[in-house]
Order: C-alpha cells, then structure tokens, then sequence
C-alpha cells in the first residue's frame, strides 16, 4: 500500500503519539472486556504512559502515516540478525484498511539483515492474534502465563506488564529466510 508511510518520531509528536497510543489499546480492551476490566495499568490505559515511554526510550520509534496523517505507529528493536516489535498500533477509526500490515512490510524491508522478528501479545487481543500469524506470517511459540513466565523478564517493567496480564502473554516468532 503506497499510501503507507514510516517517518521517525520526532520530539515534538511524542506526547500525542503516546495518547494515540493509548486510544488504540483501550479499543481492544474495551471491544473484549468492556469497561469492568482489571488489566488496565493506570487511570483507565490498558497501556500506561511509562510502559510507552520505556519502549520509545529503548527502541526505534516510527509514526505510521497514511495518506499523509497521522494515523498510528511502531516501535521495534534491532540488534544484528535479531528484532523484535515492541509496540504496533494503528488508530481504531482506520482499522481494517491494511494499514498495519503495510507498515510491518515497511519495517521487513528496511530492516533486510533480520532473520527473525519476535513479539508477544495478550492472550485475549484475538485481533492482533489474527494479525501476526494470518497477516504477517508470525508464529505462535511460547505462552507465557503463572504456569510459565517469561524467563527473559528481567526488569521491574517486564514484571509490571506480567502482573497485569496474568492469564497469559503469546510470544510470536517470524523467520525470514
């Protein structure tokens, strides 16, 4: 989709690119649970400002634009043959435009020397189940829950998103070839 466009984040949009953000999590967790769930992280965010931030801080940030607005983003990781998606969001109002899976085609493209992606999702996020193994061609191999915990869950912030998804994380992995 040549209307799909991937500009670095600039400084300036990074306060509206966390709400956006937010807006676009609460919309899946809202649709599955409504508003009576306790996985929200604070003040009502499935997602919250800190877990946002800790990923833009620690990754390379991108805002997904779509016809030249401003319509979602991603986050992700690079290191040598190895990457891993950290954050993907396109705003609800977009949805199934093929929007997101244009911008995850951007990303394999600009980033040719990985051989393998790697993201997790929650359990209950049936869209974004949908959307990595039918769409971009990731594969369901771990699931992480109480039973089995992430065993690379080494700072206070992958113990945060664990206690609140405590039924369980799907870890995905893409091979390129």
């Amino acid at each position: 989709m040549s209307d799909v466009i991937l500009e670095p984040l600039l400084s300036d949009d990074r306060e509206q690119y966390i709400l956006d953000n937010q807006e676009a999590f609460n919309y899946g967790a809202m649709v599955e649970f409504g508003l009576r769930d306790k996985r929200f992280e604070e003040d009502g965010q499935i997602i919250s400002r800190k877990t946002i931030e800790h990923s833009i801080d620690e990754g390379q940030a991108y805002r997904i634009l779509y016809n030249n607005k401003k319509v979602g983003g991603i986050v992700i990781n690079v290191n040598g043959e190895k990457g891993e998606l950290d954050l993907l969001f396109v705003a609800p109002n977009v949805h199934g435009k093929g929007i997101g899976y244009a911008a995850w085609c951007e990303i394999e493209r600009m980033y040719p020397q990985v051989k393998i992606w790697e993201t997790v999702t929650p359990y209950f996020e049936q869209r974004n189940i949908h959307f990595y193994v039918n769409r971009c061609g990731f594969h369901i191999v771990e699931f992480f829950n109480k039973y089995h915990p992430d065993p690379n869950d080494t700072d206070s912030m992958d113990e945060e998103i664990d206690s609140q998804f405590l039924d369980g994380m799907f870890r995905f992995e893409k091979k390129i070839d």
